[in-house]
């Protein structure tokens, strides 16, 4: 079984900085590429970023230049940097991962629970 495992969300004020972190753990032979995605309440679940087992990065144009996403392979970590953060950018923020199964050997998307981001004075 594999799973992802998000934290760093919180209550932050317009303009602030926070840092997600998430862990993917659990019967993995290799992992592709790691993003973060967000939903807000009314809205759909939206890409925020994306990074490759290389290291290429792809940003949704809303954050671009505010948010940074990272990954450690050694650690099956990925991250995201947010700074410079506005009101929009509330939303439950979901951790998702293209992982193969050392057990089944079989590739497929995975998402963590989501934690939450508030930004607002």
């Amino acid at each position: 079984q594999v799973q992802l495992v998000e934290s760093g969300g919180g209550l932050v004020q317009p303009g602030g900085s926070l840092r997600l972190s998430c862990t993917a753990s659990g019967s993995i032979f290799s992992i592709n590429a790691m993003g973060w995605y967000r939903q807000a309440p009314g809205n759909q679940r939206e890409l925020v970023a994306t990074i490759t087992s290389g290291g290429s990065t792809n940003y949704a144009e809303s954050v671009k230049g505010r948010f940074t996403i990272s990954r450690d392979n050694t650690r099956n970590m990925v991250y995201l940097q947010m700074n410079s953060l506005k009101p929009e950018d509330t939303a439950v923020y979901y951790c998702n991962s293209n992982i193969r199964s050392s057990s089944t050997f079989r590739t497929r998307d995975y998402w963590g629970q989501g934690t939450q981001v508030t930004v607002s004075s």
